[in-house]
């Protein structure tokens, strides 16, 4: 903010606002990180909620009008680019996944275009929204959902509750362990396969989570620092250059969270006998 020093300026705009119980037992929003910390397991980053649940509302009403505006004589743009969003997504769940579940097509969908959707805030520059919340009252405001990890973590949770689920639904309860239990090295390891798979299976929702958060963390990084260490004059020179690049970023981000969460269902999906 204004007469706000780089390393100021850098907290400020990487701060989220969250709310929660105060040292003192009142509830409220923090004012610094350490008191955010200090809020414990159930604050809440109201920013990650709403720009969250605003780019899922906004996308599907997107989705709603290209489907009422849908024909087959005239397709607008609109239409068009959805037609291209659900074929990829539709090749890429036949080529991923071997399973037979009319769920992982849609759940695909969504979670590449929203995903995509919050990525795509990461374009605006940094400082519109927190000036715009700082007229409103609104000390701190974080526009970017996937920077945030308790966002990212929340999805690759929900993937992997799907994952167990369908593991014992297709494989049976005895089935599901016994994975874990009876491979790669047979039963006489049973031990060394119980840590192996186990950790393997947790690693994969960690990774899921980590690796959105961490890529986009960065990127914002970036434009934070450019904002803060560059002369206003220069900024636009690295910016720009950046931004070209951070779309293919968060496309890419989204597409490989799309695709690691057909591949586990998959995994999910399949029995020994399968193999």
């Amino acid at each position: 903010m204004a007469g706000s020093s780089p390393a100021e300026y850098i907290s400020h705009h990487i701060q989220n606002l969250t709310f929660g119980r105060h040292a003192d037992g009142s509830l409220g929003f923090a004012h610094s990180a350490k008191e955010a910390t200090e809020m414990g397991f159930w604050a809440i980053n109201v920013d990650t909620m709403f720009w969250s649940l605003a780019t899922g509302i906004f996308f599907c009403w997107i989705f709603r009008k290209a489907a009422i505006n849908a024909s087959v004589q005239n397709p607008g743009r609109l239409q068009s680019v959805v037609e291209m969003l659900v074929e990829m997504v539709s090749t890429s769940v036949k080529d991923a996944f071997t399973g037979n579940n009319a769920l992982i097509a849609p759940l695909s969908l969504t979670i590449f275009v929203w995903i995509f959707l919050m990525n795509l805030m990461d374009l605006v520059p940094v400082d519109v929204v927190p000036q715009l919340s700082h007229l409103l009252g609104i000390e701190y405001m974080k526009m970017v959902p996937t920077t945030d990890v308790n966002a990212t973590f929340g999805m690759s949770l929900s993937i992997f509750g799907l994952m167990i689920y369908y593991g014992i639904k297709v494989k049976g309860l005895g089935g599901f362990f016994g994975e874990l239990a009876f491979h790669p090295f047979g039963k006489a390891l049973l031990p060394v396969n119980l840590v192996l798979e186990t950790v393997s299976f947790i690693a994969k929702p960690l990774s899921l989570s980590l690796r959105l958060f961490g890529n986009m963390f960065a990127g914002e990084l970036v434009f934070v620092l450019i904002a803060a260490l560059v002369p206003f004059y220069l900024q636009w020179a690295f910016s720009v250059p950046w931004a070209i690049f951070h779309i293919l970023v968060i496309t890419l981000q989204a597409y490989i969270f799309m695709m690691l969460t057909i591949v586990y269902l998959s995994q999910s999906h399949e029995t020994h006998d399968s193999h």
